[in-house]
């Protein structure tokens, strides 16, 4: 049951029930999020007005480029929630390693591990385009109290307990599951606080939108060349429409409404893909399979690959589930 202007608090603790693990440790941490959240939105809606947009002159651990805001929306959600002691570890895209919380503190019960993209389509800030930030959650497989390590991180996307994203754009929001459905919460910017505004978010089975960088078409595998012709093909509800953004949380949250299909493939330049899967693909993938869509590399599903490393790279597909199909059929065709 889903009431109208219920605040993001108010259905985090009404809904705690529906989680199978009642301690209230994740609801405590998925308001740690909402407050870095709001910290980060503050400061892009100032982007060209202070200085904070441009490159911060450093690489991150893939040799992509900084951007200031990279910089400080890493910093303010690791400072966020390392300060209300709420996890045991956290590891960011922007890091070179995972960072092990209170290490040394055996009195440490916390039992969540927390993986994020801080700002997703962050170079898309100087021409005020929409960006985000993705996260994911785990319960941690080492034995609490201890040290965690890499294995807490490296699991499976099947695995995760909740993600989620928000959306900075003409309005903030977060949409986030537990497993129980996906829900969109808006920022009323005046006070402050997210409301319900978007509950029991489900892809449509079938769109007409579908979200490639084209530019890079020549490069790609066979299968994804003969799809993007299938979509532009001028039969029945064809030809599809082209929209990409460049942000992966903006193009999934419009597909996710709109009904539609995300492509990342290989390409000669990635060869293994471009998203991480850690970071982007399993939190989008865990969202998209509980709003009634797929996410798939082309021929798997997403949430069964075993991460190997913490920055592992995957051609990733997401989106209406229909149209994964029939990617997917195309793929296996071109084999």
């Amino acid at each position: 049951m889903f009431k109208k202007n219920q605040t993001l608090g108010e259905f985090i603790i009404e809904h705690q029930s529906s989680f199978k693990y009642t301690s209230g440790e994740l609801s405590r941490l998925i308001n740690s999020i909402r407050l870095a959240a709001k910290v980060v939105n503050h400061e892009v809606n100032k982007a060209g007005l202070v200085d904070i947009i441009g490159a911060a002159g450093d690489t991150n651990i893939q040799g992509e480029d900084q951007q200031k805001l990279d910089v400080y929306a890493n910093q303010k959600f690791i400072q966020t929630l390392t300060n209300r002691n709420i996890v045991c570890g956290i590891a960011s895209e922007e890091e070179d390693d995972f960072i092990s919380i209170n290490s040394q503190d055996e009195n440490n019960q916390n039992r969540y591990v927390v993986l994020i993209d801080p700002l997703d389509g962050s170079s898309n800030i100087d021409v005020n385009v929409s960006v985000g930030t993705i996260f994911s959650i785990y319960r941690r497989v080492t034995p609490v109290g201890s040290p965690v390590t890499v294995d807490d991180f490296l699991q499976k996307g099947n695995q995760q307990v909740a993600s989620g994203y928000i959306v900075y754009g003409t309005s903030t929001m977060i949409v986030y599951t537990t497993g129980d459905g996906v829900n969109g919460f808006t920022l009323n910017p005046a006070i402050g606080t997210f409301y319900l505004s978007h509950p029991n978010m489900q892809f449509p089975e079938n769109g007409r939108i579908y979200s490639v960088n084209e530019g890079n078409y020549v490069q790609f595998p066979q299968g994804i060349k003969n799809y993007i012709k299938y979509c532009q093909k001028e039969e029945g509800d064809r030809p599809y429409t082209s929209r990409y953004i460049g942000s992966l949380v903006s193009d999934f949250h419009r597909n996710i409404i709109k009904g539609g299909i995300y492509l990342y493939p290989k390409n000669a330049k990635n060869p293994n893909g471009k998203l991480r899967l850690l970071y982007e693909c399993n939190p989008m993938a865990f969202l998209a399979e509980q709003a009634n869509g797929k996410a798939s590399d082309g021929f798997t599903r997403i949430l069964d690959i075993q991460p190997k490393e913490l920055h592992q790279r995957v051609p990733f597909v997401c989106g209406s589930k229909n149209m994964v199909d029939t990617l997917e059929q195309f793929m296996k065709l071109a084999l």
